[in-house]
């Protein structure tokens, strides 16, 4: 796929996130000369190509009062990883749950979710709860609190 000036316009002004309003899409084709329609369009044919690998929310949980962000890591064995990955996904506390290699011997862990939460109390509690509720108690595990916030932002394109 060919990229035009007007496609190269239009990523750089959907790469920082899109208007907070209601037609965010009738915003941006205001700003680049195009009608809304036209815009969906043209970003639908730009993920279809795979130049737009996708298109997501970058939620700021700090600035929302969530400031007690645990990620609980796991030594799943492996047998049982799939179903486990799904119970804990599946928890209405849990915002992100996928699974990485393990680094033998310095990092046994192979399932990673997220937890935010308003006090680290109540996260540590809500973690107790899953463990109770999945009977998890033999799963090796440990809670990781951030200590430090980076910058989040989407995908940039050059």
């Amino acid at each position: 796929m060919v990229l035009s000036d007007r496609d190269y316009r239009l990523i750089e002004a959907i790469q920082d996130g899109l208007p907070l309003s209601s037609r965010p899409y009738a915003d941006i084709g205001a700003r680049l000369q195009m009608d809304e329609q036209a815009v969906i369009e043209r970003i639908a044919a730009l993920q279809e190509e795979g130049i737009i690998k996708r298109m997501g929310i970058v939620v700021r949980h700090h600035e929302l009062g969530y400031t007690a962000n645990a990620m609980v890591v796991w030594d799943v064995p492996d047998e049982r990883l799939e179903e486990i990955g799904e119970q804990l996904g599946a928890q209405p506390c849990v915002t992100l749950c996928y699974q990485r290699p393990r680094r033998l011997p310095e990092w046994p862990y192979n399932l990673f979710c997220m937890i935010h939460g308003r006090d680290r109390g109540r996260v540590l509690e809500i973690i107790d709860e899953m463990i109770a509720s999945h009977d998890l108690r033999e799963i090796p595990h440990k809670v990781l609190f951030s200590g430090r916030r980076f910058k989040q932002r989407g995908a940039r394109y050059q």
